[in-house]
């Protein structure tokens, strides 16, 4: 009895020290340039997606594009289906993958559909939905690259998924199954099995946290964070790629700093009277550091990037193309922005400011403006600048209170002067 305790304490050191060096040795690193892909997101493929796809594209090794989406209601599935443009698709000559996004779901969880049961109809449901997402695109001649599955998991509810997993990838065969994995997976002990039943996995770095109030620091991707879960990951060794954002969100607090809920792309909420809101953006910056980072050494299981999302003209809180391009170009994006003074007419100055730049702009400023020989007539500030001081010879326009917010790319008028007669004026730039 004696010797088998002794044996059993050898087994459970020996057993620990292994889980230790497998969480703790170094993987194999590799370098050279990063794939980069994207996603797109978007439900409607409106006329500025579709641009988007058609511009952009080519930036790319590939594009994945949400298929479709699964909720639940009373255990039943609810479905939303995308329809994207598989002619501007085409025109890329690029590969895509379609990506199925289904919400949280406690299980049960059963692989084979044939087993009759509520769990297997479940299965059974989501593999004929698989199968009717790569049917259409076929049928639509499209270079379909892989089925990517977008589950809200709970972690204890991995090896389930799991079951989910293989029974897709046998309906939809050959074609690659991926999942998306969030860090916080990387230390469950089911995991690597469910990243060993793909070919490969997306490790999503980046994440929306509730803050716990207005001035509390907030990030979407933490970059010291998505290194070491990048670093775990390459230890595991099953391929992957890393999720990076260029997303941001407008989140709201009431009046006594209860979080409210936040605001992205969709419909502005109506805020009640009073309500706090501050805008959290991705910072580029350190996206391009973590870049070049993984450009100069990464864990050799580590694939590439793909981002979240592909820029459109008309988001709201996305970086711009000039931003992501960019980054995508292996370098550092750059500010460069500009004040012109544009005639409108004999006598007539319109003041602009352009982000010539590939960064966002956002400061709050001062714009003088210098002539001779002439007189100011009349002169007007619009948006969020005003008209602060005039005189013979000079005008002075700046911003009111908040910063101005100006996207990479982007132009705005700011004010306008009338002066007589007609002469050329001077512009100059100063931040406060």
């Amino acid at each position: 009895m004696k010797h088998r305790t002794v044996l059993l304490s050898t087994l459970l050191i020996l057993a620990g020290v292994a889980a230790w060096w497998l969480g703790f040795r170094t993987a194999p690193h590799a370098s050279g340039p990063l794939r980069h892909e994207a996603y797109v997101w978007q439900r409607a493929w409106s006329e500025p997606v579709r641009n988007a796809v058609a511009q952009h594209a080519t930036n790319f090794s590939a594009l994945a594009l949400l298929k479709a989406e699964v909720s639940w209601k009373d255990k039943k599935p609810q479905v939303v289906r995308v329809a994207p443009d598989y002619a501007t698709l085409a025109g890329t000559h690029r590969p895509f993958g379609i990506a199925l996004r289904i919400g949280p779901y406690a299980g049960p969880f059963v692989g084979s559909p044939e087993a009759g049961t509520p769990a297997a109809t479940i299965t059974l449901f989501l593999c004929n939905l698989a199968a009717s997402l790569v049917a259409e695109a076929r049928t639509n001649h499209a270079d379909l690259s892989e089925l990517q599955i977008d589950f809200d998991c709970a972690e204890s509810k991995l090896d389930g998924y799991r079951t989910w997993l293989t029974a897709i990838q046998a309906r939809v065969a050959p074609l690659p199954v991926t999942i998306t994995a969030l860090p916080s997976w990387l230390n469950a002990r089911t995991f690597p099995r469910l990243a060993a039943a793909a070919p490969n996995y997306v490790l999503q770095v980046h994440s929306v946290a509730r803050p716990t109030n207005i001035h509390a620091p907030f990030t979407l991707c933490d970059p010291r964070a998505a290194q070491r879960a990048v670093e775990r990951a390459g230890r595991i060794g099953v391929p992957f790629r890393v999720a990076l954002p260029t997303y941001g969100y407008l989140i709201a607090f009431d009046k006594s700093g209860k979080f409210l809920g936040l605001s992205a792309e969709g419909p502005r909420r109506n805020w009640p009277e009073g309500a706090q809101l501050r805008e959290v953006a991705t910072d580029p910056l350190a996206m391009a550091t973590l870049v070049q980072h993984w450009t100069a050494s990464r864990p050799a299981a580590m694939r590439g990037v793909i981002w979240y999302r592909l820029p459109t003209i008309v988001d709201n809180f996305n970086w711009r193309w000039p931003t992501l391009g960019a980054i995508v170009a292996a370098r550092f994006p750059q500010e460069a922005i500009r004040v012109e003074a544009r005639r409108v007419e004999a006598g007539l100055v319109e003041i602009n400011l352009v982000n010539a730049g590939e960064l966002d702009f956002s400061s709050r400023l001062a714009v003088e403006v210098r002539w001779t020989k002439a007189r100011l007539i009349a002169g007007d500030a619009l948006r969020d600048f005003e008209l602060a001081d005039r005189s013979l010879s000079a005008a002075r326009f700046q911003t009111k209170s908040q910063p101005c917010r100006l996207p990479a790319g982007d132009r705005l008028a700011l004010g306008w002067l009338r002066l007589d007669p007609d002469c050329e004026v001077r512009c100059e730039l100063k931040k406060l």
